[in-house]
């Protein structure tokens, strides 16, 4: 129901005693709050009877104009329903975190020579996956130090498989040549259950094991075996010295810990330390949206409903506030199918887990805020320099090719004083002159601005285009063919030599380009802002060029066909297999003759 007379009293008689998600609503008819509760009459009364509301509270009820809500069989039921209105919505008054889809695992394959790696999605009970881990790099840094101390395969199934020589891995001890029977499976699956109890957390036990084997090679005068198991002895030595935490016991758990800014701003940062096998992993920090005049426990409460919710947990969630969390340790506990606890007073080694989680909060929040006033700092630098006071959101394009190969245009987004990643855009630019910029700069701009004239967006307060006067006027005759005038333009052009701080500005509203000294913080922002383009152009540009001439190279070469262009990337795992091997390995390869093989090497090469 939606009315600028919205009678709430009357509203709240009729709500039933039962448990529910009720969903708050303004004029226009927007979902501005998502709540659930017990008794749903009991806590939607409560709204409008208590009189000692915060601020923020208080403004949100101002706004209602209607209420509507969902009866649910059970809390449970009920904080389910909620979780996903509150992430498909995003109401303006919920505590809202940003929803990271999938957390990175190292994964051990289930083949005879399993396969290490590096692996995000849907878990495969044919597979062990170790994890998860806070992000992507603390995963490849533990890749590589496995591949250091077991030697485990990392390469694809179709790369294993048609292998006729040793790869450089194996020339560099990094890998034991299992694909070219360099080791026997008995041999590689020790190294496989050992690389397994050190993901555990076992280190002591993995360091037994190797040196009992150490021994008894060097008894039976096997030295070099003896010397590999040495030194992958002295390898776990070091890693176990240098480990923060390490408990001696396999104990997977996840610390939660809440940091607030004194000074009452609001601003607040949920840390997260993943505790796998005993050994803390590393730390992600959360910042919530609209977190103001929440408690503490609020928000962790709705930390661990968005973020657990439909996906993997550990058996131990440890929390440094006090919630009302037994519903969700019964949902959690039936969606994975064994224990989970979640422990509010930790004590002893958990304390000091707790202890180090709330520490990185508080330093994550603190450099958070740094950055933000530097942010701060630059574009109010800039907003004077234009003399644009309401100058927030920016969009900035660049151009990038290989000598009008593959031409791809970017724009990226600056907004809220932060880059908005998920606001990016690429286009593919076709239908022009190869290498010609001032006509792929029109191309992006009519791409990305004709919605507008249908009513859909808005323009940003900058269009920022990278490159000088040129460009610029290509930008400006794209806007005007779309109707667009009152749109403002400013392009980056390098300075002399095209060092960093010698940029010149040029907008069609100067009369002559601005050159800001190399120290101003405005000049900063922009460079930022460029720079962010120009990566995310060449990125892009580099994709498409590599997948062109991964198809074309072999493509052109008469006698190969689409079957032989197969087998072949599939025998040697890819364009580059193909390009390294010799003209005897390319002829090994079903349907290609001595004669076809030495025309594939002469025109690859």
């Amino acid at each position: 129901m939606l009315s600028a007379g919205f009678n709430a009293k009357e509203f709240c008689i009729n709500l039933p005693l039962q448990p529910g998600v009720y969903r708050m609503m303004n004029a226009k008819g927007e979902v501005i709050y998502v709540g659930k509760a017990i008794n749903l009459k009991k806590r939607v009364s409560s709204y409008f009877q208590k009189s000692n509301l915060g601020p923020r509270i208080q403004l949100m009820i101002s706004q209602v104009t209607g209420i509507e809500t969902t009866v649910t069989r059970s809390e449970a039921e009920a904080l389910l329903l909620e979780n996903n209105l509150i992430k498909s919505l995003k109401p303006r008054y919920n505590i809202i975190f940003r929803d990271d889809k999938s957390y990175p695992y190292v994964i051990l394959s289930g083949h005879d020579f399993p396969r290490l790696g590096f692996y995000r999605g849907v878990l495969d009970k044919t597979h062990q996956y170790f994890g998860p881990y806070p992000n992507a790099g603390i995963v490849r840094e533990s890749i590589q130090l496995l591949q250091k101390i077991f030697r485990l395969r990392t390469c694809e199934d179709s790369v294993f498989s048609n292998r006729t020589r040793p790869c450089l891995l194996f020339q560099i001890k990094r890998c034991s040549g299992p694909c070219v029977n360099q080791i026997n499976q008995q041999a590689y699956q020790t190294d496989v259950k050992n690389a397994e109890l050190f993901l555990q957390g076992k280190q002591t036990e993995v360091m037994e094991v190797i040196a009992t084997k150490m021994q008894q090679a060097s008894a039976q005068m096997k030295y070099e075996q003896a010397a590999v198991l040495r030194d992958q002895t002295q390898a776990l030595r070091r890693i176990r010295e240098k480990q923060f935490v390490d408990s001696g016991k396999a104990l997977d758990a996840d610390v939660v810990a809440c940091a607030f800014m004194p000074d009452g701003s609001g601003k607040v940062c949920v840390n997260l330390a993943m505790i796998r096998g005993g050994r803390h992993l590393g730390d992600k920090s959360f910042f919530p949206q609209n977190a103001d005049d929440y408690t503490p426990a609020n928000i962790v409460e709705a930390f661990l409903a968005q973020h657990y919710l439909n996906r993997s947990v550990p058996p131990l969630i440890i929390l440094g506030e006090k919630i009302e969390g037994e519903t969700l340790q019964q949902l959690l506990t039936e969606q994975c199918d064994h224990k989970i606890t979640i422990q509010l007073h930790p004590v002893g080694e958990k304390r000091a887990w707790l202890d180090m989680a709330t520490e990185n909060a508080r330093l994550a929040l603190k450099q958070m805020i740094n950055r933000q006033a530097s942010q701060e700092k630059r574009l109010l630098a800039l907003q004077q320099e234009l003399q644009m006071p309401g100058l927030n959101r920016i969009e900035c394009f660049d151009i990038s090719h290989t000598m009008g190969e593959a031409t791809v245009a970017s724009c990226v987004v600056y907004d809220n004083f932060s880059m908005r990643n998920n606001e990016y855009r690429r286009y593919n630019i076709e239908g022009i002159t190869p290498g010609d910029d001032y006509a792929a700069m029109r191309a992006a701009l009519s791409r990305r601005y004709q919605k507008i004239m249908s009513g859909e967006g808005q323009l940003p307060d900058l269009i920022l285009i990278d490159g000088g006067k040129g460009q610029v006027a290509a930008a400006q005759e794209a806007l005007q063919e779309l109707g667009i005038s009152d749109a403002n333009l400013l392009g980056v052009a390098k300075g002399e030599e095209r060092k960093p701080g010698l940029e010149q500005l040029i907008s069609p509203a100067l009369e002559k380009p601005l050159q800001l000294p190399s120290e101003h913080a405005a000049l900063h922002l922009i460079q930022q802002i460029r720079d962010e383009a120009h990566r995310f152009a060449i990125q892009g540009h580099r994709s498409r060029r590599g997948k062109a001439r991964t198809s074309s190279s072999l493509e052109d070469i008469s006698g190969v066909g689409s079957k032989r262009r197969q087998r072949l990337l599939g025998r040697f795992g890819g364009l580059k297999g193909v390009l390294t091997a010799s003209i005897e390995e390319l002829q090994q390869t079903e349907g290609i003759s001595r004669k076809l093989a030495e025309k594939i090497y002469k025109e690859l090469h």
